[in-house]
């Protein structure tokens, strides 16, 4: 009997691999600020066969990669590193098949500022018409959320601006085609609000830019309800609906 049990264990951690494994080396290493060689070591697991399918090593790479980004580091290696930390957050998200990890309270907080930053960048670059750079990062933004209403809205806008107005109406059409599924935005991040709202007056400015007030108005109070509250929101209602 002790032999069976024995078999059974060995074979569910043969099956599981390394899924149980803690990864307190890098925990360690990101309490310390030592992001260098964080974002090395789980590079390294990242690329192991026993450990690349794990969740952790991609999210802690992220993470590392991240605080590389905001300190200034010079050195070459991690020229790209903000970049790198979006494509590592957005594996573990794909990998995080039940949602265990990314819904960890720390875990959720570090997911939400990241997508917070890029909303802000967005933010920044439509402040100052620059709409081909705003596509950049509104691109990116698709790889930290599931929320992707706003983001293709104000990806089909980015194009309607850079004068592909074709495919901003495609993308309009399919966002309009997937807000019609939406009920509450409860389950959704400060961030999937901000870029709904960004898209809703994004679009309908493009209409208004064509004289297609009407539309305008019609897009604006498609998610009027859930940003009644919302003096930017507000602003742009009362100029294009009141």
């Amino acid at each position: 009997m002790k032999k069976l049990v024995g078999s059974i264990c060995l074979f569910f951690i043969a099956a599981t691999g390394f899924s149980q494994k803690s990864y307190d080396d890098l925990r360690i290493l990101y309490a310390d600020g030592n992001y260098e060689k964080l974002s090395k070591v789980a590079d390294k697991y990242t690329n192991d066969d026993n450990t690349k399918k794990d969740v952790e090593p991609y999210l802690w790479l992220s993470k590392g990669l991240y605080k590389i980004h905001v300190g200034g580091n010079a050195d070459p290696v991690f020229k790209n590193a903000y970049k790198e930390s979006i494509n590592a957050l957005n594996k573990a998200i794909k990998m995080d098949k039940d949602g265990s990890v990314m819904s960890d309270v720390d875990n959720k907080e570090y997911w939400e500022m990241l997508q917070n930053s890029v909303v802000e960048q967005i933010d920044n670059d439509i402040s100052t018409g620059n709409f081909r750079k705003a596509f950049g990062n509104v691109t990116s933004y698709k790889k930290l959320s599931k929320n992707l209403v706003g983001q293709i809205y104000l990806e089909g806008a980015c194009k309607f601006r850079a004068d592909d107005k074709s495919t901003g109406f495609t993308l309009w059409k399919t966002a309009d085609d997937q807000l019609k599924k939406i009920t509450t935005l409860d389950d959704w991040s400060p961030a999937d609000k901000e870029m709904l709202k960004m898209g809703a007056i994004q679009v309908a400015e493009c209409y208004v830019s064509i004289k297609k007030v009407d539309v305008a108005k019609t897009m604006l109070n498609k998610v009027a309800q859930w940003f009644e509250e919302d003096e930017d929101f507000k602003e742009v209602y009362d100029k294009i609906v009141n």
